[in-house]
C-alpha cells in the first residue's frame, strides 16, 4: 500500500474538535487501530489542537487562524499533522510536569503542560517542526496488518 494523504482545512475554533475526532476514530479503524491507540491519537490530537486555537490564535489576539490537519496512511503506520501559523510552540522545548509535580494536590500544581505530557505519552512518536512560519505537530501510530489469531 502506498501512502495515502488527506488535508483538511478547519478554522481555528473550538466547535472543530469533535469532528476531528470522529473522522480519526473512523480513520483508525479503518487502518486497524486497536481501541486504545486511537484513543491516544484523539487523545494527543486534542490536546495539541486545543493549544493551538487557544494559544497559538485566540491569546495572539488572532481572530481568523486556521490549520490544516493532514493525515497520511501507509501499511505499518498513520501519521497526523496539524500544521498552523500560531505563534511558535515546540511542545518538546518544554519540560513536562514531574513525578513531583503530579503527587502535590491539584490546587498547588504549576499550571500548564500535563496537555503536551499527555499527548506525547499517548501515540508512538511525536515530533514538531517549525518552518516557512508554520508550527508542524506530527503525531505517528504505528500498527501492522497482519492477520491477529
Amino acid at each position: 500500500m502506498e501512502t495515502q494523504t488527506q488535508t483538511i482545512t478547519y478554522t481555528a475554533s473550538l466547535d472543530v474538535l469533535e469532528p476531528i475526532r470522529e473522522l480519526l476514530t473512523q480513520t483508525g479503524q479503518e487502518v486497524g487501530l486497536n481501541k486504545k491507540q486511537t484513543y491516544g491519537l484523539c487523545l494527543a490530537v486534542d490536546e495539541i489542537a486545543t493549544n493551538v486555537i487557544r494559544h497559538g490564535y485566540d491569546e495572539a489576539g488572532i481572530t481568523d487562524g486556521k490549520f490544516d490537519l493532514i493525515i497520511e496512511k501507509n501499511e505499518n503506520q498513520l501519521a497526523v499533522t496539524i500544521v498552523d501559523e500560531g505563534r511558535p510552540f515546540n511542545p518538546l522545548e518544554h519540560n513536562l510536569p514531574t513525578e513531583e509535580d503530579l503527587s502535590m494536590p491539584l490546587e498547588e500544581r504549576p499550571i500548564g503542560g500535563l496537555g503536551v505530557m499527555m499527548a506525547r505519552q499517548s501515540v508512538d512518536e511525536f515530533n514538531y517542526e517549525f518552518s516557512e512560519n508554520h508550527n508542524k505537530n506530527i503525531f505517528i501510530v504505528k500498527f501492522s496488518n497482519e492477520i491477529k489469531e
